[in-house]
């Protein structure tokens, strides 16, 4: 395959701009950026046995199933961004689950409790939160349609089943999540024993594990063992499906054999992916500068980001960079430069150009497929421009238009994974999965050794709004790939993500224009501090706070900047920096001289893992 030479030059070297123990890590046979370094393992093994980056990216997926369950599963949903190196073509496929056919709003409104008048919403411990998985068809899907070919989903499943049945030692952050989450595991199913450590010195003669201890899932790999024999039709019906409604309804949910059985049948759905273009803040001028192309014009270098068009939020973080782009374009703000980078004033244009986005985004994303979603009119230029109108750079914002994006049911705390892989071919893949919070809804199918999601709390219960609970439907939906190409030849700039419900498209954002303004390499990118918009917390009461959080290690003078604009900040320091999530980073190439390819990646310190060259 003809490598692109009109990517970005190779990233200059210099020393380390924020505290970290990492480098960039790179490759030219391809790279697996993930939260667990056994996971990535997994990926590993997939490449070098001649796999390309989809089929190593269902490994991984499957290896953090089996190693963090805490976060992901196949119990949960999947969204995927492909990039094909022979065609540079952008593949989106959306594997995300439906709500059950029988869960009307006025069924499930009455089985809360909740009377004409009362808001409410789905609880995230509840059982009509679980809505289908849509993790085992995305799986299987991704490796159809983008896979080589040359591996069965047998081989590609099978590092993670040694997992399983061989046992792994758990990793420190994923037993810190675990522990924290073993009372939900033990009250939300009978079947808890099935994700916790044997021990007959233990309460019920099992528990969480800690950290190093040997945990073994052999009902995990019996799933797995049977989704890679049968395919989907072995985990949408039969024993896995039958197991997965009973223990829903058993505590009053509403899944049927039907609504698995159709998932099944439909599988995940290939969408178009949406943009946005980005020339602005220098951008243009650097990349015509770095290209390998003397015609490379200045005003039509650049790069575009790609997201998930809804029911994903991927929309938040466009609309986002899109209005900073209206914002330079109509003079209120400068061009700002990598000495800029993190001070106040950079700080106040991307916070409240997120507050704008996230207000639009918390009322217009929902399924599309049974509510309309303006999402090109919502990334137009002309409407960017007009939405930049309600920036203020003299001061933070107070109301905004189409609702409160603080009282939106989608902006829980959750746990998720996100990684991303690329092979010697310059393939390369955004891949993201998800229980929702933890381990979703704790619930666990009798003999199968996963969770189900509880993302049905993600619903609204208010009849008017868009992304209302109705039978059969996708709800608004946090987790989200990223993917950039370089303008104007679509080459491929990086494969990026940032774990952490609504911080997501916030972290897309910033770590993007880290990069790009701050002339960061990957790794610096996630190293530098973030900033987080009403993050708050379930146990502090208020979880839709207007708080600004600042990652411990944000300058002292950015901090101070910020609440002089009128901004009510909070510095968050040790593990609750969780709150501004764990990103994967993997930028593209080519040396200038030979014309190589080269992988260039960074992973979040956050996580317990790293990148990992082929």
């Amino acid at each position: 395959m003809p490598l692109t030479t009109s990517s970005i030059t190779p990233l200059e070297f210099e020393p380390s701009r924020f505290a970290s123990r990492r480098s960039v890590v790179h490759s030219t046979k391809g790279i697996v950026s993930c939260t667990q370094p056994l996971a990535a393992k997994c990926g590993i093994d997939i490449l070098n046995a001649g796999g390309n980056a989809a089929d190593a990216a269902v490994a991984v997926a499957a290896g953090l199933n089996m190693t963090e369950p805490c976060s992901t599963g196949i119990g949960g949903d999947m969204f995927c961004l492909y990039y094909d190196a022979a065609t540079g073509k952008v593949s989106a496929l959306n594997g995300s689950g439906r709500s059950a056919k029988n869960a009307t709003l006025e069924s499930v409104r009455s089985d809360l409790g909740l009377k004409d008048g009362d808001k409410g919403s789905i609880p995230i411990a509840s059982p009509l939160a679980v809505t289908v998985p849509g993790a085992a068809a995305g799986w299987v899907d991704t490796v159809e349609r983008f896979g080589s070919g040359k591996l069965s989903l047998e081989q590609i499943l099978a590092p993670a089943i040694a997992l399983g049945e061989a046992g792994f030692p758990v990793s420190e952050i994923a037993s810190y999540m675990w522990n924290r989450s073993e009372q939900l595991l033990r009250d939300a199913s009978p079947n808890f024993r099935e994700l916790l450590k044997v021990d007959p010195q233990a309460k019920d003669g099992c528990r969480a594990p800690k950290p190093a201890e040997i945990m073994r899932n052999p009902n995990l790999a019996k799933t797995f063992r049977t989704l890679a024999a049968e395919g989907k039709k072995g985990f949408y019906t039969g024993r896995i499906a039958e197991e997965i409604v009973k223990v829903c309804k058993d505590r009053g949910g509403r899944l049927e054999l039907d609504d698995l059985a159709h998932h099944g049948e439909t599988g995940s759905e290939p969408v178009e992916p949406i943009s946005v273009k980005f020339r602005a803040q220098g951008v243009g001028r650097i990349l015509a500068q770095s290209s390998s192309d003397p015609q490379t014009k200045e005003a039509d270098a650049g790069v575009e980001l790609w997201e998930h068009p809804p029911n994903g939020q991927g929309i938040v973080a466009l609309m986002a960079l899109g209005i900073i782009q209206e914002l330079e374009r109509a003079g209120t703000i400068p061009v700002f430069g990598p000495e800029d980078f993190n001070t106040a004033p950079y700080l106040h244009v991307v916070i409240e150009a997120l507050r704008i986005a996230f207000a639009d985004g918390s009322w217009y994303v929902t399924d599309p497929n049974t509510t309309k979603v303006p999402a090109a009119e919502l990334v137009s230029p002309a409407y960017l421009a007009e939405r930049a109108k309600l920036f203020d750079p003299a001061r933070a914002s107070d109301v905004l238009h189409h609702g409160d994006p603080y009282r939106s049911p989608a902006l829980q705390s959750s746990d998720t994974v996100y990684f991303a892989c690329s092979d010697s071919r310059g393939n390369a893949i955004s891949f993201i999965n998800s229980n929702y919070t933890g381990f979703g809804s704790s619930i666990v199918p009798r003999g199968c050794g996963f969770t189900l999601q509880n993302r049905g709390a993600n619903f609204s219960l208010d009849p008017e709004h868009p992304n209302r609970l109705e039978p059969g439907k996708r709800p608004y939906h946090t987790i989200i790939p990223g993917l950039v190409t370089n303008l104007p030849d679509r080459s491929l700039h990086s494969v990026f993500g940032v774990m952490g419900a609504f911080m997501q498209p916030q972290g897309h954002v910033q770590t993007l224009l880290g990069q790009l303004v701050g002339a960061l390499t990957p790794q610096e990118a996630l190293d530098a501090p973030r900033v987080c918009i009403g993050a708050g917390s379930p146990e502090e009461g208020d979880v839709y706070d207007r708080t600004v959080y600042c990652e411990e290690g944000m300058p002292a003078e950015a901090v101070a900047g910020l609440r002089a604009l009128g901004h009510e900040v909070r510095v968050v320091a040790g593990v609750a920096r969780g709150m501004f999530g764990r990103g994967q980073i993997i930028r593209w190439s080519v040396d200038p001289v030979d014309g190589t390819g080269v992988w260039s990646a960074g992973s979040d310190a956050k996580g317990d893992g790293a990148a990992f060259p082929a």
